[in-house]
């Protein structure tokens, strides 16, 4: 047996992410969150005892260093999330727990894993919750802060056990406020994008990140892609992105066509909708056969959101 911390780091809205992105695309999306979460703690002397779907359940010898690696695994990932839309945050609630832990074939055992995981479910979004062994470790001088919740009642354990809430946010104030944490600077991660759809009409040219949508094409200033042809309604079109695929809608008074790259095909459009599958055009108010129709150029592309460990979608 060995005295280990154990964090156990679950994520919250994936359903959402699973209904937007689609399957491939949302596991794509939390295997690579998840693998961030596992990388993150190695570089804090962790290991990572296993992968559960959307959890993560990481070992430390070291408790300051499991608490570190807790904080800067939330405080990188709020700064990640801030610019992404609702229905596609994952955010992550965490457990801590310290205790003598048996180990067999790489998995861990023991009241500290239990408790752990039982504190990742209690926790809310964004925060990270620990036992009295994690933070009374810690120590005075740490500079760790956390708020005492009082002791609470674990299933599947006898006596109840105090619970404190760690502080991650650098402006949150505590009651049990230390010094300020000492902790490694934090990386600059690169900003987070989807993937998304570049659009061209004349020499305007825009890409937009799955995080822009849905987008409208229109003739007004209001519109997020602005076409300006007296045929091309006020919001003429939009796009937006469902169950992983893009879909447009023509919401215009005279009509869209829709034209894929390497067909013939036109598909017309009044007042109705249809899968961008791939690269093409998108002529607005008048029909292709009409060489002055304004007609808007169209590339899909694919995801390249950074979690501080390589691209998400390669």
């Amino acid at each position: 047996m060995a005295e280990l911390t154990i964090a156990f780091v679950d994520l919250t809205g994936s359903v959402s992410v699973f209904e937007t992105l689609g399957n491939d695309r949302a596991t794509q999306a939390v295997t690579k969150l998840t693998q961030w979460i596992g990388a993150t703690g190695q570089e804090h002397g962790g290991k990572v005892v296993k992968m559960l779907g959307d959890g993560v359940l990481l070992s430390f010898t070291n408790n300051r260093h499991a608490v570190e690696a807790m904080t800067q695994i939330q405080q990188e990932h709020s700064q990640r999330v801030a610019q992404w839309p609702n229905r596609l945050k994952l955010l992550m609630q965490i457990g801590m727990a310290r205790g003598q832990v048996v180990q067999i074939d790489g998995d861990c055992f023991g009241d500290a894993v239990n408790v752990a995981s039982r504190l990742s479910d209690l926790a809310g979004p964004e925060q990270i919750l620990a036992t009295d062994t994690v933070v009374r470790k810690l120590g005075a001088r740490s500079g760790v802060r956390s708020r005492s919740l009082g002791p609470m009642r674990i299933k599947g354990r006898v006596e109840p056990c105090e619970v404190f809430r760690i502080e991650w946010q650098k402006e949150m104030l505590s009651e049990f406020l230390t010094l300020p944490a000492d902790l490694h600077a934090l990386r600059k991660t690169t900003e987070s994008v989807f993937g998304g759809i570049e659009l061209g009409w004349l020499d305007a040219n825009h890409a937009f990140s799955l995080t822009d949508l849905p987008l409208k094409i229109g003739r007004v200033p209001e519109a997020d892609f602005v076409v300006s042809d007296p045929r091309v309604s006020r919001m003429h079109a939009s796009i937006d992105i469902r169950s992983g695929n893009y879909v447009l809608e023509d919401t215009s008074s005279y009509g869209t066509w829709v034209r894929f790259a390497g067909g013939d095909n036109v598909i017309a459009l009044r007042r109705q909708e249809c899968l961008l599958h791939s690269d093409g055009e998108i002529a607005m108010g008048a029909p292709f056969n009409d060489y002055s129709a304004p007609t808007v150029v169209f590339r899909l592309v694919d995801g390249s959101m950074v979690l501080g460990h390589g691209p998400l979608f390669a």
